[in-house]
């Protein structure tokens, strides 16, 4: 029992676990922010606004021991969600433990450490697919000789869903992940043959669960059926131990609503019977997102509510005291076995375009287009949500009525500077000469394929060397990679993809429910006023790589008839500034999820008055009405919200933006620059 959680400081989040293990909680999950994540350490300018924001800040072992102060380590099974920079934290941990006198043997736990979906879903990737897999081996490898209770890679479908993954999507790309992760080691030369089968048993897989309960139980089944069957027939794992499907759980975040958010609750106690009613397909450990995850950072109450869910399925009910009732059900076995044929056959069409490491254009349009597909059936009302498309009258909610004051919790602002002058003092106090030889130790290690960068990695650690140091020598080897979209060959038309010989906008482009949407005509008049469409960057300033948002709005707005350019995830306020002059933009959009909106949106605006452009600036994001309050008297012109399902209408909005701002410069047929060919979706 769980609950996903770590904010602003190190020493600050070790208080909120050590309350949660007191209230019952049995495991840790921690959350790392975005420049822990992605290798940055608080005073480099990529990780302005980003710290402690969205998990707890760790850059040195002096973190780490702060972080699990008065914790037992050796008998705490801890979870890290962590995969870019799993080798390093997961170095961190060992190191920490060896000073405390705890041998390596003793951890137990799990680095999440699956890459794939960082490139298809979450964003925190930092080196190309190639480079990524090899440190998920090393990482394997070390573990399986020195850390062998710890669980090395946790394969996410989870992220997957969040994405807008079918489950059949959800099933096949995670078992294309776990069998390039397991070739890959297989290839190595760094475990014996014999050793195979062992590093199969400690594959674990994080999963999603969803509203539709029946789907989603016989979904895990399906999941079960399908590696038992890799396990022993691509792998020849004979031990059944070693073959079961050993899974943990966070329930579903996507359909978690802004609108009457106390429905939520309703939801969160339905995804997590789905995976706990069946015996034979329950999950061994379960995190419970907060009911007001769509409003904000969720307060230590809020946590505390999803865990006592827990407790009352655990402890309360007889759920626990019986087999499958499932077992001997028609219909769960007839949608189990569909659900497993439809998975394997994706997952065969998977390999067969190379792996899922090389496919990854491919499975990142697909998913683009999926969540594409489910939000046009949610504006259209097709797919049903209630409080959100029917049902939407409602009674004021108490718990919500104080959201501008305290109903979420907000990061520290003083923490970053605090961190920042933290880790400068770190660096004086230690062995320079000492962490520059590590340091070439790990570029070495990492130069050289037949090594593992593990050993190199906890001496670093011990050296006192920091999160930027570690992965600043991993990009000196390595490079860095930049995603694709999955924007281009992705369309909301239904079923079907955009047709590139044709111009945006063209008939049945921006259609909702079959018909042409407000949007398209709106375009359509600018265009017939202008002799040009409207232009539109879509840009996500900042470290937050959960790009969904900024993806299915450049869809909209292209396919309604905008000129979109969307460059991804990731890019600083002067690159974003850059494209919107050089392109000349009509209308540009941040999307920003990771609560570092007052801290970087002001500086787009900034930088954007000091070069002359007039664009008018919209927000999307997890923003409480205050700092939506604030962004707008900042003179930002919209800023929309989880609330806003309707793309059609936003959209549509988009193009009166531009209409105003060409009006505002000289009327319809003003001279405008010549685009260049800047992220063009």
């Amino acid at each position: 029992m769980r609950t996903y959680s770590g904010h602003s400081t190190a020493r600050a989040s070790n208080q909120l676990y050590r309350r949660n293990l007191a209230k019952g909680q049995t495991g840790l999950s921690i959350a790392f922010d975005l420049p822990t994540q992605t290798g940055y350490d608080p005073d480099a300018p990529e990780a302005l606004g980003e710290v402690g924001k969205v998990g707890v800040p760790v850059v040195h072992l002096g973190h780490m021991r702060e972080l699990l102060a008065g914790i037992p380590v050796a008998e705490m099974n801890t979870s890290m969600t962590i995969n870019a920079t799993a080798a390093w934290l997961l170095g961190l941990y060992v190191a920490h433990a060896t000073t405390q006198g705890i041998a390596p043997n003793a951890l137990q736990g799990t680095t999440q450490n699956d890459i794939l979906k960082e490139y298809l879903s979450r964003g925190t990737f930092i080196f190309p697919p190639e480079e990524s897999l090899r440190l998920t081996v090393d990482t394997i490898a070390y573990t399986l000789r020195h850390v062998p209770r710890w669980n090395p890679v946790n394969v996410c479908s989870y992220h997957l869903q969040e994405a807008g993954a079918t489950p059949v999507q959800e099933i096949a790309y995670a078992l294309a992940s776990a069998i390039g992760i397991l070739d890959a080691v297989r290839s190595s030369g760094k475990i014996d043959d014999a050793k195979l089968p062992e590093v199969v048993g400690r594959i674990s897989f994080f999963v999603n669960s969803g509203v539709r309960f029946v789907e989603e139980t016989c979904k895990i089944r399906a999941f079960g059926r399908l590696w038992e069957r890799i396990c022993l027939e691509r792998y020849g794992v004979t031990d059944p131990r070693l073959r079961r499907f050993r899974y943990g759980v966070q329930v579903n975040s996507l359909g978690l609503t802004e609108q009457q958010p106390e429905n939520n609750v309703a939801r969160i106690v339905l995804e997590m019977l789905a995976v706990t009613l069946s015996a034979g397909a329950r999950a061994r450990a379960i995190q419970l997102p907060a009911w007001n995850e769509a409003l904000g950072l969720p307060r230590p109450w809020d946590q505390q509510w999803s865990l006592r869910i827990q407790q009352i399925l655990a402890y309360e009910s007889d759920l626990l005291e019986h087999d499958d009732i499932f077992e001997g059900s028609a219909v769960i076995e007839e949608k189990t076995e569909s659900l497993a044929r439809a998975a394997r056959s994706e997952l065969d069409d998977v390999l067969s375009l190379g792996g899922a490491f090389g496919a990854i254009e491919e499975l990142k349009t697909r998913l683009v287009r999926s969540q594409a597909e489910r939000l046009r059936r949610i504006e259209s009302g097709e797919l049903e949500i209630v409080g959100v498309n029917c049902f939407t009258d409602s009674e004021p909610s108490p718990l919500t009525a104080d959201c501008g004051a305290g109903a979420v919790l907000k990061a520290d602002p003083a923490a970053e500077s605090e961190l920042q002058d933290d880790v400068r003092a770190w660096r004086r106090s230690r062995d320079s000469a000492a962490v520059g030889r590590a340091v070439d130790t790990l570029r070495r290690a990492a130069a050289d394929r037949h090594a593992n960068v593990m050993p190199a990695t906890i001496e670093l650690a011990l050296a006192g060397g920091t999160t930027g140091e570690w992965a600043g020598a991993l990009r000196d080897v390595f490079g860095e990679y930049r995603a694709p979209t999955g924007v281009t060959g992705a369309s909301r038309r239904r079923g079907c993809g955009w047709d590139r010989g044709s111009w945006p906008g063209a008939a049945g482009a921006g259609v909702v429910a079959g018909r042409p949407g407000a949007a398209t005509a709106k375009v359509a008049a600018f265009v017939r006023a202008n002799g040009v469409p409207p232009r539109l960057l879509v840009a996500k300033p900042g470290l937050d790589g959960h790009s969904n948002g900024a993806e299915q709005i450049a869809l909209a707005a292209r396919d309604a008839g905008f000129e979109v350019f969307y460059q991804g995830i990731r890019l600083t306020p002067a690159q974003i500034v850059a494209a919107a002059r050089d392109e000349d933009v009509d209308v540009v959009g941040l999307s920003i999820l990771s609560g570092s909106h007052l801290e970087l949106v002001p500086e787009v605006l900034d930088r954007l008055r000091a070069e002359g452009v007039d664009a008018p600036v919209v927000v999307g994001g997890i923003v409480p009405p205050d700092d939506a309050d604030v962004l707008r008297a900042k003179g930002v012109a919209a800023v929309y919200t989880p609330k806003d399902f309707q793309l059609d209408r936003m959209v549509g909005e988009l193009a009166d933006l531009a209409d105003h701002r060409r009006l505002a410069n000289g009327g319809p047929g003003a001279p405008r620059g010549t685009p260049g060919d800047r992220g063009r979706a």
